[in-house]
């Protein structure tokens, strides 16, 4: 079986090594670039399963890197590292075609983390889910039906989408980053933190105890997950 390839695209040489060190020990294939030019060059001269892009990059910036892959039609994964933390940029990096972003300083955990997520993602499309039960709720997605202990409850379109996103990728955590993209799409004026809110919606009206839930689940530097 042939190792994943990952092209890593940053000028940050410290960073670089650790990046590069890191995937090798997850037993990727990693291939580098120090600025935004050459990055740009190999990631279309090549064939990798994902790209991890620094935004600020001489030569060519990362955003201008992932409008052009996106442009030219290359479809592989663009995970962005910023040191920016204005949600702006994150929201950029979404309209622009990526697939998640970390803000720097990030933990080695984090970042695996978010790689494995994405690749996993790459493989195989989820299971459509129309009906599904956890503790006491059960959800029927086709009709915008749920009920707890029985009882009819109330979502709106939106935590519905969520809820289903949520669930049809319990099989590990996902960032506010990915929820975005596939829940909201191309919305511009929505930010990380709304997904926080739908969160906080869902988990008062499905969840015993809101405020600690057995089912969504935050994941610390990551997002979220469905445990059920």
């Amino acid at each position: 079986m042939s190792k994943e390839k990952i092209l890593v695209v940053e000028d940050d040489d410290a960073i670089l090594m650790l990046l590069e060190d890191d995937l090798n020990m997850e037993g990727y294939e990693v291939a580098t670039a120090r600025d935004g030019e050459r990055g740009l060059s190999m990631a279309q001269e090549g064939v990798y399963d994902l790209v991890i892009l620094d935004v600020m990059l001489p030569r060519k910036d990362g955003f201008e890197v992932c409008r052009e892959l996106r442009g030219s039609g290359a479809a592989v994964p663009i995970l962005m590292l910023t040191a920016k933390s204005q949600e702006i940029d994150k929201v950029l990096g979404l309209e622009l075609g990526a697939d998640d972003y970390v803000t720097k300083p990030f933990s080695p955990r984090e970042l695996i983390a978010r790689v494995r997520a994405i690749l996993r993602r790459g493989k195989a499309p989820p299971q459509r889910i129309e009906r599904y039960r956890f503790g006491d709720v059960v959800i029927d997605f086709k009709k915008f039906e749920t009920t707890r202990s029985g009882r009819a409850v109330d979502l709106t379109v939106r935590e519905y989408a969520l809820l289903r996103f949520l669930i049809e990728h319990r099989d590990g955590a996902v960032s506010r980053f990915e929820i975005l993209k596939e829940v909201w799409g191309g919305e511009v004026e929505v930010f990380p933190r709304t997904v926080d809110t739908h969160v906080a919606n869902l988990r008062k009206k499905l969840e015993d105890d809101p405020s600690d839930p057995r089912h969504i689940v935050g994941v610390r530097s990551v997002g979220y997950r469905f445990a059920g």
